[in-house]
């Protein structure tokens, strides 16, 4: 492992043990502070179209201003919101800052930054996408647990409103970010060329279609952010900042054993399968949460959610690497990518509108629709042959 793979691990753990925090922090203090289902959703719904806007940028202007340098930019642009949203609670401002697109609502992001990492350790000579993703859920999960820190630490930053002045953390997270990000070697870049490279040709349909239904799974997806779910568990069950850091804490290990199983069940019953037949029960049991007669039903319930949930994800990164031919690899990744990213964000803003009605509905609803996506993505492509699944597991496996 060389010195920029392990800076960009360094730096993604940085990020995450802060996203962590701030993914249980933030839904706990807006319920303090008194905020309706709807203006939370809302503010999720900036949060999540800045991801979008922002990883729509590094694809357009990533290589042309520098990936050093929009990485850098990117950690700083972390550590100024960290300031405002431990400042002020004041709705239009948090909403101006979440659309820079450098806050998560979840413990793994999957916008701007990690886009740029993944274009960044594509030149090595094998995949680290398993290593990647374990490393940011554990450094997650540690950010949870943190979130519900000693007396210690509360007392230690006053001067910022209560509950707010822990988004803090973001700012020695960003600033160390940026260092680590500027001290990466030039073999980061990319030898700059003109164009926009080949297009779709066979797998054009193929890949289209999985754009909608990349889309559809995404946009369920932004019903049940982990923000939302931390505000959902307050509100329901009165349940502490200390016991949700405690349980996004062991969500995140749940998460990063699941990376690591996935490729071992897909080497047995197939990409599709594995995708397919872990993702459909754990939307069922996300649909099942607001059902739990009891908090510790309801956590039983998410923590098998999780157990399943992230299974697709190594084995859908593979499945598209194997569909399409290999020259049109890193069209297929981009425009899936981009499907996923522009239908998001709306997910929030219904949320917060479906919880007027009942406040487990969004639950409801993101299970129902997730569910009808693992249908139909398997009732489409279960007969679409594909290229060598050994040769794309294998990558995923190193």
């Amino acid at each position: 492992m060389n010195a920029d793979v392990r800076r960009i691990f360094a730096a993604q753990a940085l990020r995450a043990f802060a996203y962590g925090f701030g993914a249980i922090l933030l839904g706990v203090s807006l319920e303090a502070k008194g905020w309706s289902s709807g203006r939370v959703g809302l503010l999720l719904t900036a949060i999540l179209a800045g991801t979008a806007l922002m990883s729509i940028a590094v694809g357009t202007l990533g290589d042309r201003i520098g990936r050093r340098r929009f990485y850098a930019g990117l950690f700083l642009i972390l550590a100024a919101a960290g300031i405002v949203f431990a400042a002020t609670d004041e709705f239009w401002v948090l909403a101006a800052v979440g659309l820079c697109g450098a806050l998560s609502t979840d413990v793994v992001e999957s916008g701007p930054f990690t886009s740029l990492e993944q274009a960044m350790l594509a030149g090595e000579a094998d995949s680290r996408t398993r290593t990647r993703d374990a490393i940011a859920t554990i450094a997650g999960s540690v950010g949870a647990l943190m979130a519900g820190g000693p007396a210690l630490l509360r007392e230690a930053v006053g001067g910022f409103p209560a509950d707010q002045r822990f988004f803090l953390v973001f700012v020695p997270a960003g600033v160390i970010g940026a260092i680590v990000a500027s001290r990466l070697s030039q073999r980061a870049e990319v030898e700059k060329r003109p164009g926009l490279g080949l297009p779709l040709q066979r797998s054009r349909t193929n890949v289209l279609r999985l754009c909608g239904l990349f889309a559809i799974d995404s946009f369920a997806g932004g019903f049940v952010v982990q923000s939302f779910i931390a505000y959902w568990f307050r509100v329901k069950f009165g349940v502490s900042v200390e016991v949700l850091g405690l349980v996004f804490f062991v969500v995140g290990l749940l998460q990063a054993g699941s990376f690591l199983v996935a490729t071992r069940l897909a080497e047995r019953i197939g990409l599709l399968n594995t995708m397919v037949f872990t993702h459909l029960p754990s939307n069922l049991l996300l649909a099942a949460i607001p059902l739990a007669p009891s908090f510790p039903v309801a956590m039983v319930l998410l923590f098998g959610r999780f157990a399943l949930s992230q299974m697709d994800v190594p084995t859908r990164q593979a499945y598209i690497a194997a569909l399409v031919d290999e020259e049109e690899r890193t069209a297929a990744a981009a425009y899936t990518n981009s499907a996923r990213y522009l239908t998001r964000p709306i997910g929030p803003a219904l949320a917060g509108v479906a919880q007027q009605v009942t406040l487990g509905l969004p639950f409801f609803i993101g299970g129902g629709v997730k569910a009808a996506y693992d249908i139909a993505i398997w009732s489409w492509f279960r007969r679409v042959p594909i290229g060598s699944e050994e040769g794309q597991l294998e990558e995923v496996k190193r």
